[in-house]
């Protein structure tokens, strides 16, 4: 699932919406709207995500950050560390390697450090 799934179907959910509904108010297949909330989607389209988003009612600043969200959410990154430094290309190879075996404290840790490094 992606952040910005993860998002979308809390949101749903808290209106009542079902995915069904929700799809037909956006004028899309159920099996898409499912798709990209459990990522196995790419992101949408602007203009299918303001459809999706529109659908929901949400107010201005919830719909900003979903548009926010499309950032973090491509379940199908591509790392490019051409012109970087060795160690950037190795921590890049090796978080591809691991991910999937860090726990979600292991994930949160190191996303608060990659966070706060922008500071």
């Amino acid at each position: 699932m992606t952040p910005l799934g993860c998002e979308l179907r809390k949101i749903r959910s808290a209106h009542g919406l079902s995915l069904k509904d929700h799809a037909a108010r956006v004028g899309i297949s159920a099996s898409y709207l499912s798709a990209l909330e459990n990522g196995r989607r790419g992101v949408p389209t602007h203009t299918t995500l303001r459809r999706i988003i529109a659908a929901l009612g949400v107010a201005p600043a919830e719909e900003q950050r979903l548009c926010t969200l499309v950032k973090l959410s491509d379940p199908n990154i591509i790392v490019n560390t051409t012109g970087l430094s060795p160690l950037a290309t190795e921590l890049a190879n090796r978080l591809a390697e691991k991910i999937g075996d860090l726990t979600e404290s292991e994930l949160e840790e190191y996303l608060w450090m990659l966070q706060s490094a922008k500071n």
